[in-house]
């Protein structure tokens, strides 16, 4: 386990294509910190490519920038990445951020993969604000339905690359080749959400050019637990 301290669309060919997320079923969602400066980063990493082929979970890779003082500049990483990697420390009781760690559904943590807390997360009941995704020429609508008795939370966007294949030059992984998934690449509050329905329209041109998906994140103010999530193709 390696830590570190705290200093740290082409939309117009997809014309109404709908993901939606109903009030009875919803992916668990698994948060990774990673950096390409890592060495004990790539495993976590094969196991969030492994866990994006399955419809029951939506698996994303927040890369962090505090490993780039070492010598490899990581492309992929952002602020923002690390901010909300703190807020977690924080609320989760941790002395430092670390990589590569998992957050699962907003609520635990743990060190790399565990196929066992995987399966115990999978089985406990999830909330499931209805949240439904199109892409419409222009622009992504994101509705979120009416959820009676819900926690006031947020809505986040969360734009992602799919797949990415990285030669590393420097830093603990110098000379390697990684394979990447679910790669965070900008991470957005859309605003407020107070039990109500509502909905957002995001112009596809605001949205990073390497982009091939989106995911939407409902979670308890505070940055507590998900309360519900989607995903959508946009490429």
């Amino acid at each position: 386990m390696k830590r570190a301290s705290r200093r740290c669309l082409a939309a117009a060919t997809m014309l109404c294509s709908v993901g939606v997320t109903n009030a009875q079923s919803r992916p668990l969602v698994i948060e990774l910190y990673t950096s390409e400066g890592c060495s004990s980063c790539p495993p976590a990493e094969a196991y969030i490519g492994s866990l994006s082929a399955r419809s029951d979970v939506l698996a994303l890779s927040f890369h962090v920038n505090y490993w780039d003082e070492l010598g490899w500049h990581d492309r992929f990483s952002l602020p923002q990445s690390v901010e909300r990697q703190n807020v977690y420390a924080r609320k989760l009781g941790r002395s430092s951020v670390y990589t590569p760690q998992l957050v699962v559904d907003g609520r635990d943590d743990q060190v790399g993969s565990d196929g066992q807390a995987l399966a115990r997360a999978l089985s406990q009941n999830r909330d499931a604000v209805p949240i439904k995704i199109s892409v419409r020429e222009a622009e992504v609508l994101v509705e979120i339905g009416a959820s009676a008795n819900a926690r006031p939370g947020d809505v986040v966007l969360i734009p992602y690359l799919r797949h990415a294949v990285s030669a590393i030059g420097r830093g603990e992984n110098a000379g390697r080749t990684l394979e990447e998934f679910n790669i965070v690449r900008a991470i957005r509050a859309l605003g407020p959400w107070k039990g109500e329905a509502q909905s957002f329209h995001i112009a596809s041109s605001s949205l990073p050019p390497d982009v091939t998906d989106v995911a939407i994140l409902v979670q308890a103010s505070g940055q507590a637990r998900i309360m519900g999530a989607a995903a959508h193709v946009l490429r």
